[in-house]
């Protein structure tokens, strides 16, 4: 047992100076005033961090792991150009060994980043769990948490190696699922890709497994102008709506994107109790759109952050989703006060671990003591007296002097402490030889 005091702390969602938490055994004790938890927990070991903010790690909600190796190919282009130009034709390149150097590369990148629970939304199943078991490999190895939301896809214009039947994609995610009960580090989660790629009984399948079995379920909905006119076209009904009216919707859905949502939507997502994986950057990226993120916090509905795929952002940090997303509520509302520094700083760690149904994203008794020490000397956070301001609109990845996941530290002083970085990257390299950028010229749009 371990008494650790520091001069800021993010306990019990909000910023204390001077403050103190009890740690043993990879979990989160008790929090307090670090005199009275001397008095509460007598014997312990005492380490005073000193002139440090000690936060929760932060909880990337969404990801593709093995677009970071898709990284640059495709920039600048449109989603339907960076679809079939860049992530179909560049995903079927991949052997098992290719997509573990993928999640290698990304999951290194987050820990660097103060991601300790990350979402790897995965398609790449040929049929089966091998490919699945790879990632799984790299988070362990990186020391990363890992949720691995097993897609569900059965449209036939992707990928072979992308699609399933419902019965194979059922039977691949329980085997997955039993083969990690248990496990406090791997969580696999049913993920049905989105409305285009996964048919209605597929839908309805993952949202029945995640009742079975007591979890969370991942979707796409609603990223592009396109999805939700066509789903308008062949339903008559918005992609919320759609899904709402097949009777999956619940306080277990996590919609990832929500970009193009009205109020109707907003109010089926709040009374269905569902939570929304905010994208910012990639939404922006890929020129899909800005959420109405303001309008979603308005009516409480939870919304957490994530980075979307390497390939489709650029950064593979929350701290940068935290920023984008206040930034962007700031701009398209166009009034300052739109989102604040800790509403942004509770969404990529609290609200992210809530929604995945998992005890992280807080230093609070009963949570997993996966944590992010930042320099209070160091030049972005200053001046200090403001640095829980500047956690959130200034901090440069160099602040980060360490991330802790479990109790266990995986980062340290910039480096990493499971793997080898220049292996990663020799890797990449290798993985990569011989592939040439697509020309934003290459694709030719039409509206």
């Amino acid at each position: 047992m371990t008494l650790v005091t520091a001069d800021l702390v993010f306990a019990e969602d909000r910023w204390r100076s001077k403050h103190g938490f009890v740690m043993q055994g990879g979990r989160i004790i008790a929090t307090g005033e670090p005199s009275e938890l001397h008095e509460l927990h007598p014997g312990e070991e005492r380490e005073d961090w000193g002139e440090v903010a000690v936060l929760p790690g932060t909880v990337n909600a969404h990801g593709h792991s093995f677009q970071a190796l898709l990284r640059g190919f495709g920039d600048d282009l449109p989603f339907m150009g960076w679809q079939d130009l860049v992530l179909f034709p560049f995903s079927k390149r991949l052997d098992r060994d290719g997509i573990k150097t993928g999640a290698l590369f990304d999951f290194a990148e987050m820990a660097k980043a103060g991601v300790t629970t990350a979402v790897d939304f995965f398609y790449l199943h040929d049929r089966g769990n091998e490919n699945d078991m790879a990632v799984a490999e790299a988070a362990k190895e990186i020391g990363i948490r890992l949720v691995l939301a097993r897609s569900m896809y059965d449209w036939t214009g992707a990928p072979a190696r992308y699609q399933e039947t419902t019965l194979e994609a059922e039977r691949n995610f329980r085997e997955l699922h039993a083969a990690f009960a248990g496990d406090p580090k791997v969580f696999p989660q049913p993920a049905p890709h989105s409305i285009h790629a996964a048919s209605p009984d597929m839908i309805r399948d993952g949202a029945s497994l995640a009742v079975e079995l007591g979890l969370p379920f991942h979707i796409h909905v609603a990223e592009g102008l396109y999805e939700r006119q066509q789903c308008i076209e062949r339903t008559g009904l918005s992609p919320v709506a759609f899904l709402d009216s097949m009777g999956v919707l619940s306080e277990r859905t996590l919609m990832v994107h929500c970009v193009w949502v009205d109020a109707h939507d907003l109010s089926i997502i709040r009374e269905r109790g569902v939570s929304v994986v905010h994208n910012p950057s990639a939404n922006a990226f890929l020129g899909d759109g800005i959420a109405p993120l303001r309008e979603m916090l308005e009516r409480n509905i939870r919304v957490c952050l994530g980075t979307d795929g390497g390939c489709t952002n650029s950064r593979q940090s929350v701290f940068e989703e935290m920023r984008m997303a206040a930034l962007l509520a700031k701009a398209s509302a166009a009034d300052g006060a739109a989102l604040g520094a800790e509403q942004a700083l509770l969404m990529g760690t609290a609200r992210g671990g809530q929604a995945l149904g998992l005890p992280i994203g807080r230093i609070a008794a009963d949570h997993a003591a996966d944590l992010v020490v930042v320099d209070l000397q160091a030049l972005s956070v200053q001046p200090a007296s403001t640095a829980s301001q500047q956690i959130v609109y200034s901090m440069q990845p160099d602040a980060i002097s360490r991330v802790i996941v479990g109790g266990e530290p995986i980062v340290e002083g910039g480096r990493l402490l499971r793997a080898d970085q220049r292996e990663i990257v020799a890797k990449v390299r290798e993985v990569t030889a011989g592939w040439e950028p697509v020309e934003p010229d290459a694709f030719v749009h039409h509206p």
